[in-house]
């Protein structure tokens, strides 16, 4: 017998499982220890296809700094701290630093939260901006895409002489991959242009995904694409790609160009972070990771995506998610009145949201497989989601056949399953 711990919000839950009958999916080949503050500078000052920082910033610049919220662990603590203190050896003026949060459609960071993100020093001491991506006053219209999008993003993002990204690498379910472009589309685009990129991912003629879509897929993926054209007119000066470890320390850097950077980043993570199987199974037990992969069901939904693809239709996914903070938005629920997926992808598109995307994507995993939720979120709104409620990993466990061959996943959102052909 072996024992594991699966992270379950701020928390684990402690599992005693047979090895005869649990597979481990999990990257634990990959030990990377955290990067050291001189190893980030050497990071900044090796950059991929761009000039060093020194070369790119000037006493004369103001610098607008984007950095990702509590749903996503980047390092940015660390890093902004380091960049911060660059920016100002290079003569550029604290009064002329600003950081503001790449929410999109999330909810606003709380006070506690800037301070676990930035360090209460940084935040004392630079002008932070918190993005609305419903509030007209906050955005400026840049134009119409190729693919007819209007472009609409933050004001500070023209209110800047320079702008710099922050951002995590992880696989991202109809993005591709997290991190790059997306800290400006949709991190701080209009709640329109955002939806406009996103319903790029849903083929409305065959009720399914288009195309090129899902996991680790950028190239003739229309999403990436789309918000890759927004974030082009923007024109970042510099971009600062993560991965992380279970701790949520950086484990690994890619600065400069902000577009070759994020690619040779995700070309790296996808070498790590995938995982060949000889077969799907009839149980997979998976955990979103703990906090923050697990902060509400909208995040958690991504671990499930991951899971899906090791197990076989009409199997058993037990996912560990805490969700402390409910749903990830009120209105998330009442998708699931739609009689069925196909039901779903009509009112969609007769109404496009972003979140009923994520509904629609949750409740095709619900008719193909059974899928028992442990997390805190009332049995109700569990259920109405197609979904079974428990409240421990045991009780789950009681309720499934006992001798299925599974996986266990314990960071579901961070390893892509792929069937060996």
């Amino acid at each position: 017998m072996s024992e594991i711990q699966l992270g379950y919000g701020l928390a684990s839950i402690d599992f005693v499982f047979d090895e005869n009958q649990f597979s481990l999916l999990a990257n634990e080949s990959v030990m990377r220890k955290p990067l050291s503050d001189a190893e980030i500078g050497v990071a900044f000052d090796s950059p991929i296809a761009s000039p060093p920082p020194d070369e790119i910033f000037t006493g004369d610049d103001s610098v607008l700094i984007v950095v990702s919220d509590a749903t996503r662990a980047t390092a940015s603590a660390q890093i902004v701290n380091l960049l911060v203190r660059r920016l100002l050896q290079l003569g550029v003026s604290p009064a002329g630093i600003a950081i503001i949060f790449a929410t999109g459609i999330h909810r606003p960071v709380t006070p506690q939260e800037k301070i676990d993100l930035l360090t209460a020093f940084i935040v004392q001491r630079v002008r932070i901006i918190d993005h609305d991506a419903y509030d007209f006053a906050q955005l400026t219209s840049l134009g119409i895409t190729e693919r007819g999008t209007s472009i609409e993003v933050n004001s500070a993002l023209k209110e800047f002489s320079q702008v710099v990204l922050i951002g995590g690498i992880s696989f991202h379910y109809f993005a591709g991959f997290t991190g790059g472009r997306k800290s400006v589309c949709p991190g701080l685009a209009s709640a329109k242009t955002i939806a406009a990129t996103h319903m790029l991912a849903l083929d409305f003629e065959t009720g399914g995904r288009k195309r090129g879509v899902g996991n680790a897929l950028l190239d003739g993926n229309p999403v990436h694409e789309e918000c890759d054209r927004v974030a082009e007119i923007v024109a970042p000066a510099f971009g600062i790609n993560s991965v992380v470890n279970t701790n949520g320390r950086a484990v690994g850097l890619f600065c400069g160009d902000w577009r070759f950077a994020h690619r040779a980043g995700c070309v790296d993570y996808l070498s790590e972070h995938s995982i060949a199987i000889s077969s799907q199974r009839d149980l997979v037990i998976v955990s979103c990771g703990g906090s923050p992969y697990d902060i509400n069901m909208i995040q958690a939904h991504k671990a499930l995506d991951m899971a899906s693809l090791a197990c076989k239709d009409g199997g058993t996914i037990i996912l560990l998610a805490e969700c402390r903070d409910g749903l990830g938005r009120p209105d998330f629920i009442k998708w699931f009145d739609a009689s069925d997926s196909h039901g779903l992808g009509k009112l969609l598109r007769e109404r496009y949201e972003v979140n009923g995307q994520t509904a629609w994507s949750l409740m095709t995993k619900t008719e193909r497989h059974r899928i028992c939720l442990v997390s805190e979120l009332p049995d109700e709104q569990v259920r109405r989601m197609r979904m079974i409620p428990f409240r421990t990993l045991s009780e789950a466990l009681d309720q499934t056949p006992q001798k299925l061959d599974g996986y266990i996943m314990p960071r579901g959102a961070a390893l892509l399953p792929q069937l060996e052909h």
